[in-house]
């Protein structure tokens, strides 16, 4: 496979300006000036995509997908379904990180594993946490470390539940060996070892993180907290968190622009943060008793469609969303080879309409995906 693209303004997801690049297999070879009748003299079948009128991006990091589906908190028949790769792909979404949640009696590990591998197979790049709400957390080889350092899709822990009636109510001292164990697997297989954290509605917020911080020897970094804007409390103990070297995600919602802009006006570390989809989670509601009252299904698209309104509507800068979306989240899962658009890098690219912001082409790993809009690579059982 080999793409050039061409006349598009570039994001790397820095503002370069106009520029060509040229994909061969999987991986990005050149960004610059590109002789394109050297090229087509190769005499080999060259996919050339003119992208004026365009913005040129990196493929999105969704750092936080049910995979396997999630929820069940209203009973079994409200236990949400798998994931479908198109749904990923026109969200602009790339990479996925896939995640348990609330279930890991009737969701497994190897579950979400299998679903990872399907979904590279189809086309994109994905991993998974080890575990769910609970500690102790559900695993493969009974060990968060060992799963980890065995299996190569393993990239940390997760998610783990914290201020929720939901979650196992642990002490400090069983979250920091936690963290630890998975960074020491972090650490003997060269990935990110960084344990994901859940944060519910409760009224302790994020002082169990910064206790970790206080009284044990975790580096912040392996630190990443999401679910910050369920309340302004909860997003000013963001911004202290994120000061302090930890990572922190929003999850996609309609006033994810307007806690942007409050995190970066009000002293946030912006280089910690991402945002997120919880894809394929469920949404529910509860009242004040604790009660379920309701709920509903998460969509990937949400984490395009806000990164979008965020720069239409909230006025930022698409220098300054990006990043969330991308570089900042490979630095907080330390992969070298996303979240950016440089030679080496791996092929994930997306093309938007430079007036609407709308996508209009998705590369992944070098295979176009969605073309002029419309999907062309489907996954095994979609119609």
């Amino acid at each position: 496979m080999i793409t050039l693209i061409k006349n598009g303004e570039v994001y790397t997801p820095q503002y370069i300006g106009p520029t060509s690049i040229l994909l061969i297999g999987e991986k990005i070879v050149k960004l610059g000036h590109i002789d394109e009748n050297a090229l087509q003299s190769l005499g080999l079948e060259v996919n050339i995509i003119d992208a004026s009128g365009c913005l040129v991006t990196p493929g999105f990091i969704d750092p936080h997908v049910h995979l396997t589906g999630g929820g069940g908190e209203g009973g079994f028949a409200t236990r949400t379904p798998e994931i479908q790769l198109s749904e990923i792909v026109k969200s602009g979404i790339t990479t996925v990180v896939g995640l348990l949640g609330t279930d890991g009696t009737t969701r497994h590990m190897t579950s979400l594993l299998a679903k990872a591998r399907g979904l590279e197979e189809e086309g994109i790049t994905a991993y998974i946490y080890s575990g769910n709400y609970h500690v102790p957390t559900p695993t493969i080889t009974s060990c968060v470390k060992d799963d980890i350092i065995l299996i190569d899709k393993v990239i940390g822990a997760g998610e783990i539940a914290i201020s929720d009636s939901r979650g196992a109510q642990p002490s400090v001292h069983e979250l920091a060996k936690l963290c630890a164990e998975t960074r020491i697997g972090g650490l003997l297989s060269n990935k990110a070892g960084v344990t994901h954290f859940h944060v519910g509605p409760g009224k302790e917020y994020l002082s169990l993180l910064h206790r970790i911080l206080d009284d044990y020897e975790v580096p912040a970094n392996k630190l990443y907290a999401t679910h910050i804007t369920r309340s302004k409390e909860l997003v000013d103990d963001a911004i202290a968190l994120s000061n302090r070297g930890a990572f922190v995600d929003i999850t996609a919602d309609e006033e994810t622009g307007q806690w942007v802009k409050y995190f970066k006006e009000n002293g946030g570390d912006m280089e910690q943060l991402t945002i997120s989809s919880d894809g394929n989670g469920s949404l529910p509601k509860f009242n004040e008793e604790g009660r379920l009252i309701g709920f509903g299904v998460a969509s990937p698209q949400t984490l395009f469609q806000q990164v979008i309104a965020a720069v239409k509507e909230n006025g930022l800068p698409l220098e300054d969303v990006l990043p969330l979306v991308t570089s900042n989240t490979a630095a907080a899962l330390t992969f070298a080879h996303k979240g950016r658009l440089c030679k080496d890098a791996d092929a994930d690219v997306l093309i938007l309409n430079r007036e609407t912001l709308g996508l209009e082409h998705v590369f992944a790993k070098g295979r176009h995906m969605l073309q002029a809009k419309q999907i062309i690579v489907k996954g095994t059982f979609e119609s």
